[in-house]
């Protein structure tokens, strides 16, 4: 709701340009703004006041319960937290009523986080297994069984930190894949396009970037490369969502490109500092399993499929970025001695092309991740521990004449290339 009162503050203003400079009438912009749907009530003050008395509240609760935990009686123990859950959804049933959905919203969250102490206390009274992964995978269909009733996107939060955990201490436990978290993902996914909300999309983006961290840093395998097959496989499905023609996985496909522009660079500067022979050198055999090489294949043929689509250069200059990050997982041979060269040059090509994506695109968050990016990658090629500092130096000297070189054929070419 409030991405889309942002848009609406931009689009009057806009209005109000377009009118003093003679591009619309003012009858044409009165029928823009009449045609606009109605906004949603905001959050102030009260509403904001609210929200932490309830959060203090639900806490108090959970407190209490805790600390007379052992003088209650079972039953009594059980009958207080049905008793907290229900409070918690019949008070948002009254906020919805009224006109509250934030108020109503928080409600259906608490009632999730009630659930899942709920969960805890019952297992530990009743000496049930300890299988703790167990009752987060519980906790968690249970939320996400509450979000799917109610809407909330607070549930839906819970609903996914308890599956990313669950996740998580099943891939510890195992130290193999865990898609099991997938099948959670894909429902959550799916309430998001539903809903059509940009704060469930950015919900399920996180979860997928935390799980796929987790899937990375198993040991034996090559974590920098790993998580750059996982940021090509975001950012690739969300130029390609981004490219569909129906709103709801437009608006969800542009939130999955911002935090895969900015896991790209992430990983980039990872693969750079990585690549350099103090840190492979220690490592030793490193694996890289083939369903992930698969998803960064994945992700680079939707990035292909997105540019082939739209025919945008931002959405060119973006896939173009991609292919490099992946050529620099190629070329990384750690067996070789000296300086990696050439992954240096792709990965400062990949932040390059991706600050010119975010350019041409008029993409704030990919241009702030590529300059992020080529600060980062810069910083770990000059700061490198082996190496001379001299070589280092004409390496950085050629690549920033190589710019220079692309920014003036750009300078030719944008006025032929712009969206």
């Amino acid at each position: 709701m409030m991405f889309d009162r942002a848009y609406r503050q931009r689009l009057e203003a806009d209005l109000e340009r377009w009118e003093a400079n003679g591009v619309i009438t003012p009858a044409v912009g009165a029928t823009i703004r009449v045609a606009l749907p109605p906004l949603a009530p905001g959050i102030n003050i009260a509403v904001v006041v609210a929200i932490v008395g309830g959060l203090l509240i639900a806490a108090a609760f959970l407190a209490f319960v805790a600390a007379h935990w052992i003088e209650l009686a079972r039953l009594l123990r059980l009958a207080i937290l049905f008793a907290g859950i229900l409070a918690a959804h019949g008070l948002g049933g009254w906020f919805a009523r009224a006109g509250q959905p934030v108020l109503a919203d928080l409600c259906a969250a608490v009632g999730a986080i009630i659930f899942g102490a709920g969960i805890a206390l019952v297992g530990q009274m009743y000496h049930l297994g300890s299988d703790f992964a167990g009752g987060m995978l519980l906790w968690s269909l249970g939320a996400l069984a509450t979000a799917a009733l109610t809407g909330s996107r607070g549930a839906l939060a819970v609903a996914l930190v308890a599956a990313t955990i669950w996740s998580s201490m099943r891939i510890l436990e195992v130290r193999e894949p865990h898609f099991s978290f997938v099948v959670v993902w894909v429902i959550a996914a799916g309430l998001a396009l539903a809903w059509k909300s940009r704060v469930a999309a950015h919900l399920v983006a996180l979860a997928a970037l935390a799980w796929w961290i987790a899937e990375a840093l198993q040991p034996g395998l090559a974590p920098s490369f790993l998580l750059a097959y996982g940021a090509v496989m975001l950012f690739g499905a969300g130029l390609a969502l981004a490219a569909a023609p129906w709103p709801s996985a437009s608006s969800a496909g542009a939130v999955l490109s911002i935090y895969g522009a900015f896991a790209l660079a992430g990983a980039a500067v990872v693969q750079v500092i990585v690549a350099n022979e103090i840190f492979y050198g220690k490592l030793g055999a490193l694996n890289q399993p083939l369903w992930m090489i698969s998803c960064a294949a994945a992700g680079a043929f939707l990035a292909l499929m997105a540019a082939a689509t739209t025919r945008r250069a931002g959405v060119i200059f973006a896939g173009s970025a991609i292919g490099f990050v992946l050529l620099a997982a190629l070329a990384w041979t750690p067996s070789k001695p000296g300086e990696p060269w050439y992954v240096y040059a792709f990965e400062l090509c990949a932040m390059l092309f991706l600050v010119v994506s975010g350019l041409l695109g008029g993409a704030r968050p990919r241009l702030v991740a590529g300059w992020l990016g080529i600060a980062g990658c810069i910083a770990a090629i000059t700061w490198a521990a082996k190496g001379t500092l001299l070589s280092r130096s004409i390496f950085l000297a050629v690549a920033g004449a190589v710019a220079v070189v692309l920014a003036l054929a750009l300078n030719r070419l944008l006025p032929r290339a712009r969206e």
